[in-house]
């Protein structure tokens, strides 16, 4: 068989490769603001198949897409005075796992968020967040990954920003006011 072919049923048998960007936005802008800065941080994406085994087969989702969807989530929540991806007065670091698990024929994304709080080296405070979107019976397009995982996602952030609003004491009362 010429390689031409053989690359060309594989292809067919396989599937292509799922390049996922998301855009996971809040339903508006926070109810409690903390007026300072915050350098947000997103460590590797860790990338857990069904078959509990490191990747995803047939899907490619840059950390590149997941640091940008996460500051512009930020930017849009409005729970800081200003966001940045530089230092600033406090740091927020988030690491992300994506897992696919395979439910009675389908497909569930699990997205597992931890976040720590930081204000330079000392540690505030760490946030735990784990969410699941119900995908499709079948992976055929892009948006039968993309779609649940966006949900998911969405969903972490939900949970962590709305925590750190609900702690805006811990981040509010450590501002040094100027005496007069």
């Amino acid at each position: 068989m010429p390689v031409g072919i053989f690359a060309l049923l594989l292809i067919l048998l396989t599937g292509c490769v799922h390049r996922i960007h998301v855009n996971p936005l809040p339903a508006g802008p926070a109810a409690t603001t903390i007026p300072r800065s915050i350098q947000i941080t997103v460590g590797p994406l860790a990338l857990e198949g069904a078959d509990h085994r490191p990747g995803i087969t047939l899907l490619e989702w840059p950390h590149q897409d997941l640091s940008q969807a996460i500051v512009r989530y930020t930017r849009r929540r409005e729970t800081f005075g200003s966001v940045f991806t530089n230092p600033a007065d406090l740091t927020l670091h988030i690491a992300t796992k994506l897992a696919l698990a395979d439910r009675r024929g389908r497909y569930h994304y699990h997205i597992r968020m931890q976040a720590e709080m930081r204000e330079g080296n000392r540690l505030i405070k760490t946030y735990l967040a784990e969410q699941t979107a119900a995908g499709s019976l079948a992976r055929w397009v892009t948006a039968s990954d993309r779609d649940p995982i966006e949900s998911a996602l969405q969903l972490a952030l939900d949970d962590v920003f709305s925590r750190i609003e609900a702690d805006h004491p811990l981040y509010t009362d450590r501002i040094d006011i100027p005496v007069r």
